[in-house]
C-alpha cells in the first residue's frame, strides 16, 4: 500500500468509527438540545493575511466533506470574526466549538470556555485537534513534500532525525501532548523526533537541533507543527539545517480531523459541567 493510499485509508476509518468518549467535550450553557448543531472552528488569529486565507481553505474543503452542515469561523484575537461575534450571529441553539489548535493549554481551557459560556449559545468544547494519528500523516506529507524520502534505507535513518517545531506554552499539558505526536512520528518514519518550541517552553528549535547533532543525525528536518503560516512557523523554519515542511494548513487530513472532533462531540455520553471560572 502506498503512503497516499495508506493516509486515505485511514481518514475514511477514523471518519467513519466514532469515538464514544471524549475527555474534554463538556456543556457549557445547558443540556443539548434536538437537531444538528453548528460547528464552529476556533483559530487562533494572527497579523500575517496568509494565516486568515489558509483557515478559510481549509473550512471550504470540511464544507465539501459535509454539505449543509453550518460551518463558521470565530477567531480568539487579532482576526475577525472574533468567537464571541461569530456565537452571537449564529441563529442556531446549540453549537459545537472545535479549537483549530494541536494541543491542550490556556486558551482551550479558559480563553474558549469564557467566551462561550457569556454567549446565548448551548456550546460544546471539544479537544484540540492533537495529538491525533491524522496530524502525524498530514506531518509526514508535508515533510514529503518538501524533500523528505518516501523510502530510506537503515544507513540513512541511522543519520536522520526531526525537529517537531511547535508554539509553545507554559502549560504542561501542551508539552505532554506535542511530545505525544513527536513520538507517533518517530514511529511513523523511524528516526528520533525532537518538540522544540518557538517560546515559553524548552527546548528550543537551535537545542534539539544541537541535540540531534551531537547524536550523529546530520540530515535533520524541522517539521512545522503549525495549523497556518505565520511568525513562529518562519522563524522555526529558517533555523531547519537541511529541510523544513510548511504548515499543516489545508491539509485533507485537518478537515477530516476536524469534523472527527466535530462527530465526537455529538456522540459523547459523559458530559461534566465545565466550570467557566
Amino acid at each position: 500500500m502506498t503512503d497516499l493510499d495508506s493516509t486515505a485509508y485511514l481518514m475514511n476509518r477514523i471518519s467513519s468509527q466514532l469515538s464514544t468518549q471524549l475527555g474534554l467535550v463538556s456543556p457549557l450553557n445547558g443540556r443539548r438540545r434536538p437537531g444538528r448543531p453548528a460547528l464552529v472552528v476556533v483559530a487562533h488569529g494572527s497579523r500575517d493575511p496568509r494565516a486568515l486565507s489558509t483557515v478559510r481553505a481549509l473550512l471550504d474543503q470540511v464544507r465539501a466533506l459535509r454539505p449543509g452542515l453550518p460551518v463558521h469561523l470565530g477567531h480568539i484575537e487579532l482576526n475577525e470574526p472574533l468567537l464571541p461575534d461569530t456565537l452571537a450571529g449564529l441563529g442556531a441553539d446549540e453549537a459545537v466549538l472545535v479549537p483549530l489548535l494541536l494541543s491542550r493549554g490556556y486558551h482551550v481551557k479558559r480563553d474558549i470556555p469564557e467566551m462561550a459560556a457569556e454567549a446565548d449559545v448551548h456550546a460544546r468544547l471539544t479537544a484540540p485537534l492533537g495529538p491525533h494519528p491524522l496530524l502525524v500523516e498530514a506531518l509526514h506529507d508535508r515533510l514529503v513534500e518538501s524533500g523528505w524520502p518516501t523510502h530510506t534505507d537503515a544507513a540513512t535513518r541511522r543519520v536522520s532525525g526531526i525537529v517537531l517545531a511547535a508554539a509553545g506554552s507554559r502549560d504542561p499539558h501542551a508539552k505532554t501532548d506535542t511530545g505525544h505526536t513527536a513520538h507517533l512520528l518517530a514511529d511513523r518514519l523511524g528516526v528520533p523526533v525532537i518538540p522544540a518550541y518557538a517560546s515559553a517552553a524548552t527546548p528550543t528549535v537551535e537545542s534539539a537541533v544541537r541535540t540531534l547533532t551531537a547524536r550523529g543525525r546530520h540530515r535533520i528536518a524541522v517539521a512545522s507543527y503549525f495549523t497556518a503560516p505565520g511568525r513562529f512557523a518562519a522563524e522555526c523554519a529558517a533555523k531547519a539545517p537541511w529541510i523544513a515542511s510548511a504548515p499543516l494548513g489545508a491539509h485533507p487530513a485537518m478537515a477530516h480531523l476536524i469534523l472527527h472532533r466535530y462527530d465526537e462531540a455529538r456522540v459523547a455520553t459523559t458530559e461534566p459541567a465545565l466550570a467557566s471560572a
